[in-house]
């Protein structure tokens, strides 16, 4: 009866232990997998990153208007006193900033540089890249990307979900947009938004990401649309080459016909 119990003890200690190793691999997978992806500088767009570039392009957009002293009046009857307001504190002007065109519309200017950390690969302008090979391209080099050349500058997968997730944000979050800035001018916006309302506690590390010129991805790869080709054109031979060949036949010359001169004058000694 002991030995059964005891039996009994261990099988279910060894159901135990097979559980915890399944599900010790299983994070250990995840881990590995969520480290990889991280790493892929192509991967899907975090809210982290849509929310920062978009309140950026926001507040950049404001700046632009917020320094015009203009005044708007507004009342269209005869017998009603017109009211006055500044048009940097107008609804006029937000609507202008969010919809005219859309705010989300700029994402659209961005690019992956996938030599770059974090949420610093989604900038503006081509990738270090994408220079080179346009300008391997501009020098005559044969360079395939797999894709046409007309489409080489579009917005790649990555940026066109980032602009989707953008729409998303400004839907949901339209009354927060409208309270900042009515209520609280003299906050941060991004952090008014996506550090208070829009992100998690655990999802806010790309807020602090800031580009210096160093943050930069060790032994980035050099692929960023396609497998790259690049065939280089056959090297021109410089006339300095052609003439020492020249010159160098023209020697041979010389020398077969002074062989030739000396053979004769033997021959004519011997005679």
């Amino acid at each position: 009866m002991r030995s059964q119990t005891n039996y009994i003890q261990l099988a279910f200690i060894a159901f135990l232990l097979s559980c915890f190793v399944v599900s010790l691999t299983h994070a250990s997978n995840e881990v590995g997998e969520s480290g990889d992806d991280h790493a892929d500088p192509h991967r899907e767009p975090s809210l982290c990153e849509v929310c920062k570039y978009l309140t950026n392009e926001l507040r950049e957009r404001l700046d632009e208007t917020g320094k015009t002293h203009e005044v708007l009046e507004t009342g269209y009857r005869i017998d009603q006193k017109k009211k006055r307001k500044e048009y940097k504190k107008s609804e006029l002007r937000l609507i202008e900033a969010v919809n005219d065109p859309h705010i989300c519309e700029k994402i659209l200017e961005y690019n992956i540089h996938a030599e770059r950390k974090g949420s610093l690969r989604f900038a503006k302008g081509r990738s270090e890249t994408m220079s080179t090979l346009h300008n391997l391209k501009d020098k005559g080099v044969k360079v395939e990307l797999g894709i046409p050349y007309e489409l080489w500058d579009t917005p790649s997968a990555g940026v066109a979900d980032m602009q989707r997730k953008c729409y998303k944000i400004v839907e949901e979050f339209e009354e927060d947009i409208e309270d900042w800035y009515y209520n609280y001018q003299d906050m941060d916006l991004t952090n008014f938004l996506c550090k208070d309302k829009v992100l998690k506690s655990n999802d806010q590390e790309c807020l602090a990401e800031v580009w210096t010129g160093k943050e930069k991805v060790a032994g980035a790869s050099t692929e960023e649309k396609g497998e790259t080709e690049v065939e280089k054109p056959p090297k021109k031979k410089s006339k300095k080459t052609k003439k020492a060949k020249n010159k160098s036949k023209g020697d041979e010359g010389t020398e077969d016909a002074t062989s030739t001169k000396g053979t004769d004058e033997t021959k004519r000694d011997e005679l």
